[in-house]
């Protein structure tokens, strides 16, 4: 969980090397956080195409993998150029949240049609959603907000990413693409336990902080 009135995800990748210079060369131009955060829609978007056109060109797994390292990067920096760096806006929380919304859904819907079940892929898209609606409610009866797993955006795109890297590798050496279809069913089952666990959380917070 993290304090309600900073609620940011706690990342370790803050702290890298990489992560430092990046947002100091980004600070050096005049690109703003919420520019950074519409970027990432746009990787997620082209994600999507690659994962579309993978079960006709299987190397499309691994652009895929690429755009959703590029997604997670642009949510690592708007922050990053926000917070450590002094940019944010009045309309930083909203540019925050929406764009991430709509990054998941779009990567995970064209990951169910990838691997032959659409309607896993907006399962599992309807079901991420609701990790963070879940979470901001929380925050929204003053308690701190919970980021916890299994399967939080991290862990979700964590998941994406290494079926992607595997099904080129399974195509050509078995002929099947069972990777992404696991992956949608890990996505979609652990976004609602990821619900579940948050809820009980919540709950528990409730009761303690009643008179």
């Amino acid at each position: 969980m993290t304090d309600p009135a900073s609620p940011r995800r706690p990342l370790a990748s803050r702290d890298t090397t990489l992560a430092r210079r990046l947002t100091q060369a980004l600070l050096a131009t005049s690109v703003t956080p919420n520019q950074i955060s519409l970027l990432s829609i746009v990787f997620a978007a082209a994600g999507a195409a690659a994962l579309l056109a993978a079960p006709q060109r299987p190397w499309a797994w691994l652009a895929a993998a690429l755009a959703i390292q590029l997604r997670l990067l642009c949510n690592l920096l708007d922050g990053m150029v926000a917070v450590e760096g002094g940019r944010g806006s009045t309309l930083g929380a909203l540019y925050n949240e929406i764009p991430d919304r709509i990054a998941d859904s779009i990567l995970i819907v064209a990951l169910g049609h990838a691997a032959g079940a659409p309607w896993l892929g907006w399962a599992g898209a309807l079901a991420a959603a609701l990790t963070a609606y879940v979470r901001t409610l929380g925050g929204s009866l003053g308690l701190p907000q919970d980021f916890r797993g299994p399967m939080a955006k991290p862990q979700r795109m964590a998941t994406m990413t290494l079926a992607c890297v595997l099904a080129p590798l399974e195509f050509w050496l078995a002929g099947s693409a069972l990777a992404p279809w696991l992956a949608a069913w890990a996505i979609a089952l652990g976004s609602v336990l990821t619900c579940g666990t948050r809820l009980a959380a919540i709950a528990r917070a409730l009761r303690e902080r009643a008179p």
